[in-house]
């Protein structure tokens, strides 16, 4: 059976699918470079048999025939992050046994020696394949495709393990709320060894029969002379690349802002994700561009779970309601199922979400409630139909004095005072609380610690936060040798 992205190519292969490196391939040529690159692949075998590719290619065209040639052989893909030092591409390599590791020229000195010590069969990419006339396997949904690897924030990065049958529900269920269409055209500048790059932007705009325009690094700049020239009309970012969009716009002059927002109110479609998106950026963005970002909930073991509705409401500080296909339910410590206006932990149930974690069988378990729903880890809670992201539930919610407190949220307040740049709030330690909250503030003026200390007690009133105190430090020179902002660590006593 044809993988249905393929499938879905073969219907116009003289359609444009990519541009990269100054180049126009179509889907035609897309499909041919997949299929010899399989052919080289296989090497006269009649399937890889869910063997293990690994590959360190730069983003566009060759990327994408890369990946779609591993999958036409039968092999499960496994993208290496082009910045990653040997140690951590080693990591991978030896984690997923590889047998076969794929390279830009570029990548090869990285790479080459540590591959033919180990003899694992290493394949530089130097230009166009010549056809060959064989089979490819048939190919069932239910094979593994892909494992592309967590950050390991509590212990060693783990393999998440996807058959095409979870990324085909995933992308079927974006196309669905996201309206994909043959007339997007969209820029990726994301990294293309997670999900929010391979499924987000390439995966569903090629399904789509849309065009994907790679820029392999990302300057602000040249992104908004792309805006500019008038052929893109979907964008997906995640919060500091808007962050620093908006930085460049204001270097503009007044003239040349107006003619970038006449340009960008001609999107279809702004999207921002992985990382939380302050209210400040959602806020600043649509002034300069008209577009309110639809913000959306996703991990790499679920894809995308929860999104901000592609037309209705988009509410800030929102990640909106369930994607078509996905269950979705909030449950307390005790695992009993929450209603709106409670807070809990974040499940998910459905096709989008992944197999197993790589040769992890305790891990995977571990994950998975007796009934089947992944536990993701995050807290939330539901109003007015709406999910709310409250934090990571190890890390962004702080446990004190009894109430559960979320990070995130305070950054979101501290953000709104004028005299603050930035801020990053953390629990410490405490005998007494439990936890204590501590935010490091980056501050762009002078701060009076009293008239703040006032305004955060009317701003929160939630939290009931009866006694106060704030500390001011200086922090030392960094490494690279300037001196860093006046920074604030303020402390609440819960």
């Amino acid at each position: 059976m044809s993988l249905p992205i393929f499938h879905k190519a073969q219907r116009h292969p003289e359609r444009t699918a990519i541009i990269s490196d100054n180049r126009v391939y179509t889907y035609g040529e897309l499909l041919q470079a997949a299929d010899n690159f399989a052919q080289l692949l296989l090497q006269g075998e009649s399937d890889l048999a869910e063997a293990r590719v690994a590959y360190m290619v730069k983003p566009g065209f060759d990327y994408v025939s890369t990946q779609w040639g591993i999958w036409k052989a039968g092999g499960i893909a496994v993208p290496l992050c082009i910045t990653y030092p040997l140690p951590s591409l080693q990591y991978v390599l030896e984690d997923t046994q590889a047998s076969i590791v794929v390279v830009s020229p570029e990548f090869s000195a990285i790479l080459g020696d540590y591959c033919r010590e180990k003899g694992l069969r290493f394949i530089v990419l130097r230009g166009d394949l010549p056809e060959m006339e064989s089979s490819l396997p048939e190919l069932a949904l239910e094979r593994r495709a892909m494992i592309l690897y967590t950050s390991g924030t509590t212990n060693l990065p783990k393999g998440v393990v996807s058959t095409h049958k979870n990324i085909a529900a995933q992308v079927e269920s974006l196309l669905q709320s996201w309206e994909y269409s043959a007339a997007d055209h969209t820029l990726c500048i994301l990294p293309l060894h997670h999900v929010h790059g391979i499924i987000n932007v390439v995966s569903c705009t090629l399904w789509a029969g849309g065009t994907v325009q790679f820029m392999p690094q990302f300057e602000a700049k040249k992104v908004l002379d792309l805006f500019l020239q008038g052929a893109l009309n979907v964008f997906m970012a995640v919060p500091t690349i808007y962050f620093k969009l908006i930085e460049a716009v204001e270097t503009m002059s007044a003239e040349d802002r107006n003619h970038l927002r006449t340009r960008l109110q001609q999107f279809r479609l702004m999207i921002s994700g992985s990382a939380a998106l302050p209210v400040s950026v959602m806020e600043k963005w649509e002034k300069i561009s008209g577009h309110r970002l639809l913000e959306r909930y996703g991990m790499t073991e679920i894809g995308m779970a929860i999104s901000n509705p592609y037309a209705g409401e988009r509410r800030a500080g929102y990640i909106g309601i369930p994607l078509p296909g996905v269950s979705v339910r909030l449950v307390d410590e005790q695992q009993n199922e929450l209603t709106a206006g409670e807070v809990g932990e974040i499940q998910i149930k459905g096709d989008t979400v992944f197999q197993e974690y790589w040769q992890r069988p305790e891990a995977t378990a571990q994950s998975f409630t007796p009934d089947g729903w992944f536990m993701t880890g995050d807290t939330a809670v539901v109003e007015e139909g709406y999910y709310r992201i409250l934090g990571r539930t190890s890390m962004d919610i702080i446990k004190s004095g009894g109430y559960k407190l979320s990070a995130l949220e305070i950054e979101e307040v501290l953000r709104t005072h004028p005299a603050i740049a930035d801020c990053a709030v953390v629990g410490l330690p405490s005998e007494e609380w439990g936890e204590t909250v501590a935010a490091a503030l980056v501050t762009k003026s002078d701060l009076d610690l009293a008239t703040l200390n006032s305004w955060m007690r009317e701003r929160m009133p939630a939290y009931r936060v009866p006694r106060q105190y704030l500390l001011v430090e200086e922090l030392p020179r960094n490494a690279m040798g300037k001196v860093t902002k006046k920074d604030v660590k303020m402390l609440f006593n819960a």
